[in-house]
């Protein structure tokens, strides 16, 4: 039977993925309280459905940094993508632009940025690791700007990587036939970056990124408003609420909770999005309300790439879509533009 939602591709992806593979997508750190949080926080969340609203069509189009997208769902970074699948990023590019909405690439892909570029069907935003050597790191950044990456997203909730037991106890690698594609490391090197990157950003690093790159820089992984007014002096055009997905600090606010603190602190002067836990377009449609732009999906896009390649990314993100609108019209939202915080109201 064809998915009908988010959990069903989740189902089937699981019997498509080794097991070792699928801890690693689907684990978070410590005792996975952050992981679980970014799911159950949403249920504290309810919303407050006006009535009788005149509205025919409803309009779910909108813009990213200036980019226009059919919905305000995009796709996270993610590495190893080709644990799900051969064609791994470049797949999830294609389904991802069918369904004319934007993709994240990692970093850390298992296909080059070039070869996603090249296999993209709608636009590309750069998420960047920074590696030892800064003048390797701006080398990847410009690599970016030449094939066509409209942003680059620097991750900054990353100074160690997070205890994760699963891949621990799994003894997690990525298999003999994979490679940090986008760095000109050996084996050998680049199992050592995975395990501890080897250069922490600052916010004096933000300087340093505008001297690499004339497009526009997100930062990822801000849960506090203290370091969304630091992002702000620092001229970020886009901050991205997460929690690396509770993969990172285990009992750290989930994502959708430090929503608004930051919303109420940034107050316009930059774009901002949110990942982590988003499962159904009542998620996508609260994460609008409490002052998002848009919203990040990451192990969703994993399933769907794992269950039919580019076909199940598109065919994932309009299951999003078609949930979003209902959600849209049974609150009384013919547009993006009429959703505030008054639709909802937290428990």
């Amino acid at each position: 039977m064809e998915p009908i939602n988010l959990n069903d591709y989740e189902a089937l992806a699981q019997a498509r993925v080794e097991p070792i593979a699928w801890d690693y997508i689907q684990g978070g750190s410590d005792d996975e309280v952050t992981l679980r949080a970014n799911r159950t926080t949403f249920e504290r969340i309810w919303l407050r459905p006006r009535m009788l609203v005149n509205g025919s069509t409803c309009d779910m189009s909108t813009t990213v940094l200036g980019t226009p997208v059919s919905m305000p769902i995009l796709v996270a970074p993610m590495a190893y993508q080709c644990l799900a699948h051969p064609e791994g990023e470049c797949a999830t590019a294609h389904g991802t632009g069918m369904a004319n909405s934007l993709m994240i690439a990692s970093a850390f892909s298992t296909r080059t940025l070039e070869d996603i570029a090249a296999s993209a069907s709608g636009s590309l935003w750069f998420q960047l690791y920074l590696y030892r050597n800064l003048e390797v790191s701006g080398e990847v950044v410009r690599r970016a700007e030449a094939a066509g990456y409209r942003a680059i997203v620097l991750t900054v909730d990353l100074p160690r990587l997070g205890n994760r037991e699963k891949d621990t106890r799994n003894n997690f690698s990525l298999p003999s036939h994979m490679n940090l594609a986008n760095f000109p490391v050996e084996k050998a090197e680049a199992e050592e970056l995975k395990i501890a990157l080897p250069f922490t950003p600052t916010w004096e690093t933000l300087d340093w990124l505008k001297t690499v790159t004339s497009l526009p820089i997100l930062v990822k992984g801000i849960l506090t408003a203290e370091d969304a007014r630091l992002a702000l002096e620092r001229g970020v055009a886009g901050i991205i609420v997460s929690n690396h997905g509770g993969r990172q600090l285990d009992s750290a606010i989930a994502s959708i909770e430090a929503l608004p603190e930051i919303t109420e602190a940034v107050a316009g002067r930059c774009e901002i999005y949110l990942d982590g836990g988003i499962r159904r377009g009542t998620d996508v449609l609260k994460a609008l309300a409490l002052g998002a732009r848009a919203v990040l999906v990451g192990r969703p896009a994993f399933w769907g790439l794992a269950v039919n390649g580019a076909q199940g990314v598109q065919h994932m993100l309009e299951i999003l879509r078609t949930e979003l609108e209902l959600a849209m019209v049974l609150s009384g939202h013919y547009s993006l533009e009429t959703i505030d915080r008054s639709l909802v109201k937290w428990v």
